[in-house]
């Protein structure tokens, strides 16, 4: 009975295991990454739906909060941002970020243990750590390292580049001018 939520591109909900919902997507160019924190996922009929406790979160893109990625204590629109949506950003501690890279922006995502990256919107050129070799990612394309690593990273479409990143340490993201 709940009432329509349409969230756009950027946009970050969470599911409580076991609760009645549907999802549903307007248009033709959509895309949704789905991430299950905890297996098994399994699907019942409403009539065997379940209280865990947990409660949905629903942010809109609107209401994300965007700090700088070079100083958190500070916002700023010129540089790369970063949205935190859950989990703690230290070390041990799995966390979910929206990282958003202006239009030209070229430097590195630097991690120092596990790091999985999908491209939410706009396009990336990424030269992975020792690699030397250049690919192109657009939306739906996932970067992933193990351990410490480097990403040259350069946002080259005509807009900002979005990406999702989970990762079991905070990351750092340093701009072109200090990675020279």
């Amino acid at each position: 009975d709940a009432a329509e939520m349409w969230m756009p591109a950027g946009s970050f909900w969470t599911q409580p295991a076991g609760e009645v919902h549907i999802t549903a997507a307007k248009g033709e160019d959509n895309m949704a990454f789905i991430e299950i924190d905890h297996g098994p996922y399994l699907v019942w009929p409403p009539e065997r739906a379940s209280d865990n406790g947990e409660r949905p979160v629903n942010a809109h893109a609107n209401n994300l909060v965007w700090l700088n990625a070079d100083d958190t204590s500070w916002i700023s629109a010129d540089g790369p941002q970063l949205a935190f949506l859950w989990g703690k950003p230290e070390a041990g501690k799995a966390g979910g970020t929206l990282l958003k890279l202006p239009a030209g922006f070229a430097g590195e995502i630097r991690s120092t243990s596990s790091m999985k990256a999908v491209v939410i919107g706009g396009e990336l050129e990424v030269t992975a750590d020792g690699n030397g070799q250049s690919k192109t990612l657009q939306q739906g394309s996932l970067i992933r390292s193990e351990g410490s690593a480097t990403q040259r990273i350069q946002s080259s479409g005509e807009g900002d580049s979005l990406l999702y990143l989970r990762t079991d340490a905070p990351v750092n993201i340093a701009s072109g001018q200090e990675t020279q």
